[in-house]
């Protein structure tokens, strides 16, 4: 192992809670680093008085000025900048992948030390299927762009997570269980902390459990994927042609009831013109 870091990004992951769950990578990267761009120095102070290092501390977040990355980007030339948020991994739900952008961009070394990812840790927890998920990040705060994002993953085929607050947490539940159906959930809150807590329940009885008790801490929401769609009935697929041959010749009409339905078009002609010489 090198005493000295190469010049570049080091995109380090910290602990989302205890701070043992630090590895040796990376505290010897933030040990050797010699810039740390921090989401809040504060929280990373912490960090850092618990390794004892110290270290220059630069404030990378959503609303530093353009000027702050390029500063970084160029002092990656000949320094070894070391990129971390306030918990977990960067860049998940945090600000950052301009800052890799720019850095590949200039050429310069861009690495990853990975570790704690507290979607990932709920996913772990929640007792819901693990095969295919989607980060969402957090639901905007306004009920109309809250509905219209809820919409947009309804028919999402995996295991959806979401990252809440707790004085949100209640509504943000209500308005998945309406918008998505009363699907199997998991709220995980406080991970790797003393009082670390997961709760399953439909969505419904989740947002029931948090109305007058918003939870305190980091909280993680996890909903199992929709349920197969019921198949559509032979009954259905006659009225639904019986309906657009009143508008459409049998072929037409025929294709127009496959699209809508999702169902195939093997067969649709000849009932259509079944039905057609019924009339």
């Amino acid at each position: 192992m090198n005493d000295t870091l190469l010049p570049g990004l080091y995109i380090v992951a910290t602990p989302i809670g205890n701070l043992q769950d630090v590895s040796r990578r990376q505290e010897m990267v933030l040990r050797q680093a010699d810039i740390v761009a921090a989401e809040d120095s504060r929280v990373t102070a912490k960090l850092l008085n618990h390794l004892e290092i110290r270290k220059p501390i630069t404030a990378y977040h959503d609303h530093s000025a353009d000027a702050v990355r390029a500063k970084l980007v160029e002092q990656m030339g000949d320094k070894a900048v070391a990129l971390v948020s306030d918990a977990g991994t960067p860049l998940i739900s945090d600000p950052g992948y301009k800052l890799v952008r720019d850095a590949r961009v200039a050429g310069h070394l861009v690495t990853t030390i990975p570790g704690p990812c507290a979607a990932v840790a709920a996913l772990t927890l929640a007792g819901l299927p693990t095969d295919r998920f989607l980060f969402a990040g957090f639901l905007p705060s306004k009920a109309k762009a809250r509905a219209d994002a809820i919409a947009e993953l309804g028919a999402v085929r995996a295991t959806l997570i979401f990252y809440e607050t707790g004085p949100r947490l209640a509504k943000a539940l209500n308005a998945l269980a309406e918008g998505l159906g009363d699907r199997e959930a998991a709220v995980a809150r406080e991970i790797s902390k003393a009082f670390e807590e997961t709760v399953n329940g439909s969505l419904s009885e989740l947002a029931a459990r948090y109305a007058d008790a918003p939870p305190k801490g980091e909280i993680v929401i996890v909903i199992g994927p929709p349920g197969d769609a019921e198949a559509t009935s032979e009954t259905d697929i006659d009225a639904a042609l019986a309906d657009a041959l009143e508008r459409l010749p049998p072929g037409k009409a025929a294709r127009e009831v496959a699209k809508a339905l999702k169902v195939s078009s093997d067969g649709l002609y000849e009932r259509a013109m079944a039905l057609k010489a019924g009339e």
